[in-house]
């Protein structure tokens, strides 16, 4: 799709791009930190006023309350850390409601034993990188996020892939808080993996939607 056409027909997520990228650019730049701040919320509001307007149903109004809060933390998390947990733990949750109750009818066993290995493996590798026992929680609710979007009908090369790159943005955030240097290389990839996580999450849900309401 030309880039004219997809600004007309997904400003929304035009935004959203815009928003991260300018993000990821003026992160080192001097900027003040709540203006820093708000245009990295924005970068996911926009997938949630994208998801509104794309589609209006119930499921529609579910992705867009994801990204609402995850932006919310976004936000809050540069001023209140435990804060900003507490959110983000709280997106996972609506996250995982919103796979579980779209299960895919016939699961293999090769999905299912990736779904358990999500959900027993995250919180394990949370612990091993932090031994804190809140981390481990919120590796539980992450694991239980990704490994029900691998199980749920929605395109696991799509909301899946996006799923386990939320993960891999938090492994590396949670080393980068624990023991690696805060300039470290890992720092350049924390950002790009998780918003292209939240963007494959959100654009794969409302396609699949669009595509049952079209049917």
């Amino acid at each position: 799709m030309p880039q004219r056409a997809l600004a007309e027909k997904r400003p929304y997520l035009v935004a959203s791009i815009v928003a991260a990228i300018s993000y990821y650019v003026l992160r080192d730049a001097y900027i003040s930190g709540i203006s820093l701040a708000l245009i990295k919320g924005a970068a996911i509001a926009f997938l949630a006023a994208y998801a509104l307007s794309r589609h209006r149903g119930r499921d529609g109004r579910w992705v867009a309350a994801v990204m609402s809060v995850a932006a919310l933390a976004d936000v809050v998390i540069e001023f209140a850390p435990a804060g900003g947990g507490v959110l983000y733990f709280v997106t996972l949750l609506l996250a995982a409601g919103l796979f579980l109750t779209h299960r895919r009818a016939g699961t293999t066993a090769t999905q299912g034993i990736t779904a358990a290995a999500l959900l027993l493996l995250t919180p394990l590798i949370c612990w091993s990188l932090s031994q804190e026992p809140r981390i481990a929680l919120y590796g539980l609710a992450l694991g239980a996020m990704a490994g029900s979007a691998w199980i749920s009908r929605f395109s696991r090369y799509h909301v899946g892939v996006g799923a386990v790159l939320f993960v891999a943005a938090a492994f590396l955030l949670i080393a980068q808080m624990r023991f690696l240097p805060h300039d470290s290389a890992a720092g350049w990839f924390i950002w790009p993996l998780y918003y292209c996580g939240q963007f494959l999450i959100c654009t794969g849900i409302i396609q699949t939607l669009r595509r049952d309401h079209q049917a």
